[in-house]
C-alpha cells in the first residue's frame, strides 16, 4: 500500500500569521477607530489577522463561546483577544515584540500577557491608559500574574488554552482563561504595553452572576477525587494531608468496597442530558 496520505509533521510549528487580533464587536465605529490603531502601529494585515463576530445587530455569540469560536479560527502565532473601545498609541508593534521576547527569555512556560490583572488577594498591577487620559503606570514589570484584564489578552496560540464551556457572559474570561493555562502548566504576566482603554469597566448585576459561576465552576473542577486508570488507582488534592491519607493503602481499600456496594458500573451508563 501506498502511504504518501500521512503527513509527517514539521519540528518546527509553522503559522499563516505573526498575529491574529480578535474581538467581539457590537459598535462597528468604535471598532474601526480600533483597527485604524492597529494598523498604524505596524499590525499590518501583510502578517496580521484580523477575525471579529458581529454582535452589533444581535448576541451572536456571548463572551465565552465566541472567544472560543475566535481561538478556533485563529491562524497567527499569537492571539490578542480584545475589546473593541482600546486604542493603540504610546507603544507599537516593535515594543511588543520586544516584550515577548523579554518573556521567553524569563520564563519559556507562559502562556497570556495582558497590560492589568490581579497579582494577589491584596495586589493588583495596571498599566494603561483611561479614557479621560489619566495614564495607570506600573513600576514593576514584567510580573506574574493571577488574572488578567480582558481589555487586552495576548495568548500564544500553541499553548492551545480555550475558555471554559460551561460559563457564559461577558465578564470574567480573563480570569477563567489564566486559570485554564495554570491547569495546563503556563504563566501569565502583565507587561509594559500601554494603550488607551476606553472603559472603566461594569460591575453590574451580570458581573456578579459570572463571579459566582466562576467560583462554582472551580470548586467543582479542582474538587478532591479518587481516580482510576486501567493499571493503576490514585487520589488528587490540593489538600496535602487529604492527598498523603487517601492515597494509603487502607483508605483506598475501603473506597473500593464502598464503590462496590454502591456505584456499580451500571450507575455509570450514558444518558440524554439534554432533555
Amino acid at each position: 500500500m501506498n502511504y504518501n496520505f500521512v503527513k509527517t509533521l514539521n519540528p518546527k510549528e509553522q503559522f499563516l500569521f505573526r498575529y491574529s487580533i480578535c474581538t467581539l464587536v457590537s459598535k462597528p465605529v468604535e471598532y474601526q477607530e480600533m483597527l485604524d490603531s492597529f494598523v498604524l502601529a505596524g499590525f499590518d494585515p501583510a502578517f496580521s489577522e484580523y477575525l471579529c463576530i458581529d454582535n452589533s445587530q444581535t448576541n451572536t455569540y456571548e463572551a465565552f463561546a465566541g472567544l472560543n469560536r475566535l481561538l478556533r479560527e485563529a491562524k497567527g502565532k499569537y492571539i490578542i483577544l480584545c475589546h473593541q473601545d482600546i486604542l493603540l498609541h504610546d507603544h507599537q508593534i516593535d515594543e511588543l515584540e520586544l516584550r515577548i521576547k523579554e518573556i521567553d527569555l524569563i520564563d519559556p512556560k507562559w502562556a497570556i500577557l495582558s497590560n492589568a490583572g490581579g497579582i494577589n488577594l491584596k495586589y493588583v498591577s495596571m498599566h494603561l491608559t483611561q479614557k479621560t487620559g489619566n495614564r495607570l503606570l506600573e513600576k514593576i514589570l514584567p510580573i506574574k500574574a493571577q488574572s488578567v484584564d480582558e481589555n487586552f489578552i495576548l495568548v500564544k496560540s500553541d499553548a492551545n488554552l480555550a475558555l471554559s464551556n460551561d460559563l457564559k457572559g461577558f465578564h470574567m474570561y480573563g480570569t477563567d482563561i489564566c486559570l485554564i493555562a495554570d491547569t495546563l502548566g503556563f504563566n501569565s504576566y502583565l507587561i509594559d504595553f500601554n494603550l488607551t482603554h476606553k472603559s472603566d469597566g461594569n460591575a453590574d448585576h451580570s458581573f456578579d452572576k459570572v463571579r459566582v459561576e466562576l467560583m462554582k465552576k472551580y470548586q467543582r473542577a479542582f474538587r478532591g477525587r479518587f481516580m482510576s486508570t486501567t493499571i493503576t488507582r490514585f487520589y488528587i488534592s490540593g489538600n496535602y494531608l487529604f492527598f498523603i491519607l487517601f492515597n494509603s493503602g487502607i483508605i483506598m481499600f475501603l473506597v473500593r468496597q464502598y464503590y462496590k456496594a454502591f456505584r456499580p458500573k451500571s450507575k455509570y451508563i450514558a444518558k440524554n442530558i439534554s432533555k
